[in-house]
């Protein structure tokens, strides 16, 4: 492998990319390698005392005779120009590292510390500022403002933001962020898509002007749990993408759920609210068709049952993932009805509704997962002989979430018998096997020591992928 070609090494790096220790192991094997992954690797700011040593010496003399860096610290120079690799800033983790890096020299004051704070801030930034050629994503989240007093140095005003900032395309912010940095995206920024809002009691003067100047927002996420934030002014300056729109999330509380009929493009819709109250204006929604949905989830509340078959008779012929805690039997013969296409299922089915689920695994031609609510005293060996026999051809993945009460009285025998038959399933491929349980209880069948032997077997044949989940 260490002989590939460098495109064929990019390609590999680029599925690493999450993965922070790999990637910094494939420095380290031999100078190609290093050279195809550090740009990847320092897409996002790896290692604080590295970014010093690439500010300017400009910027290290200032920092040198304000006593922040040592004369050893200063001489060192970078092997690569690291900055210029940066696709994204997080504020907060950059502030953190600031004021770690003084918490080690023990400043004589709070008042020392905060002024060497911003000195060394006001460098940072401006290097970032000019170094960057292409920022992609800010986030201005979660804020630790009330531990770390800088930066006070409004970076975007800086000369090299125009560049640094103009192809922006992911902004994550609390809504009371400084006007002025608002002010100055509201110039440059013009192409964000992925745009995150986490609402606060203060709304900043620029949020809102900063939102309508955008010309492409794709995805908002949107999240609010102080009640008495004012959004009129918000809502009204999200209109303006009812053709752009593609994917909404909100989280939070007494959310206007009506504002968003007019984004009738949404793909993708999820929905995180903690009281009912959101969903009095639901109403309004089930009238409306949203042609292109294709995802839809309520992680928490959901509308009555009444209004969301009938929002799946308007919206369901596209639907490809359907999340929600709804156990009545009506409900998911609506999914069979309304629901074509469904292809990842969670809904409040459980081991007693076996019936239901043969009639979801005969009209749900394209179903790939589903979700099973374990209850009671219960054998699997019913709900593997579903599987086996009436599940769809696309069909691999079965996710079994046990309840504190639920216990398992399935043997070895049997679920040997299941593996054997859904190895002689055509076509053959893996099944995923997800088990949920809870961390006190470890009531699922593979807590018999034979059947996780079974389990250990058919992984090793590559007939089975295995994974257990605990929740509290």
């Amino acid at each position: 492998m260490s002989q590939l070609p460098a495109d064929c090494l990019n390609d590999i790096f680029e599925y690493l990319e999450d993965n922070g220790v790999t990637l910094q192991s494939c420095l380290l094997v031999n100078r190609l390698w290093c050279e195809v992954s550090v740009g990847i690797f320092w897409r996002t700011i790896r290692k604080f005392s590295t970014l010093i040593t690439c500010l300017p010496n400009e910027s290290k003399e200032i920092l040198y005779k304000n006593e922040i860096i040592t004369s050893t610290l200063m001489s060192k120079s970078p092997i690569f120009n690291y900055v210029s690799f940066c696709k994204l800033i997080r504020v907060s983790e950059l502030n953190c590292n600031i004021k770690h890096f003084f918490d080690k020299q023990q400043a004589n004051s709070s008042q020392s510390l905060v002024d060497k704070g911003n000195i060394m801030s006001q460098e940072i930034y401006k290097l970032l500022m000019n170094q960057i050629s292409s920022l992609k994503e800010l986030d201005f989240y979660p804020s630790l403002k009330e531990d770390i007093p800088f930066p006070n140095f409004i970076f975007t005003s800086h000369p090299g933001a125009r560049t640094c900032l103009r192809d922006l395309s992911v902004f994550h912010c609390y809504s009371d962020v400084h006007s002025d940095i608002l002010y100055h995206l509201s110039q440059i920024c013009h192409n964000i898509q992925t745009l995150s809002l986490q609402l606060c009691n203060v709304i900043s003067n620029g949020l809102t002007n900063l939102i309508s100047t955008q010309q492409n927002l794709k995805h908002l996420s949107f999240y609010r749990f102080e009640p008495y934030t004012n959004l009129k002014d918000i809502i009204t300056s999200l209109t303006n993408f009812h053709n752009t729109l593609i994917e909404l999330y909100i989280i939070g509380r007494q959310i206007p759920l009506s504002f968003f009929v007019n984004f009738t493009n949404l793909q993708r819709i999820k929905l995180s609210i903690f009281d009912n109250e959101s969903f009095e204006d639901y109403e309004e929604l089930q009238y409306i068709t949203f042609s292109q949905l294709q995802f839809l989830k309520f992680k928490y509340g959901c509308p009555q049952r009444e209004l969301l078959i009938k929002f799946l008779k308007n919206n369901g012929n596209n639907l490809k993932e359907l999340y929600v805690i709804e156990r009545s039997k009506s409900f998911n013969l609506s999914i069979i009805k309304f629901c074509p296409k469904i292809k990842r299922l969670y809904t409040g089915l459980t081991n007693y509704d076996l019936e239901t689920l043969i009639m979801i695994f005969n009209k749900c031609k394209y179903l790939e997962s589903i979700k099973i609510y374990c209850e009671g005293d219960l054998n699997e060996k019913d709900l593997f002989e579903v599987v086996t026999k009436y599940s769809p051809r696309s069909f691999y993945k079965l996710k079994l979430e046990y309840d504190q009460y639920a216990r398992s009285k399935l043997i070895p025998k049997e679920l040997e018998s299941f593996f054997v038959s859904w190895t002689n399933r055509v076509p053959q491929q893996p099944l995923y096997l997800i088990v949920n349980d809870l961390m006190v209880t470890d009531s699922s069948f593979e807590k018999d020591g034979e059947n996780m032997k079974i389990i250990e077997k058919f992984v090793k044949l590559g007939i089975l992928t295995f994974r257990k989940k605990y929740r509290f």
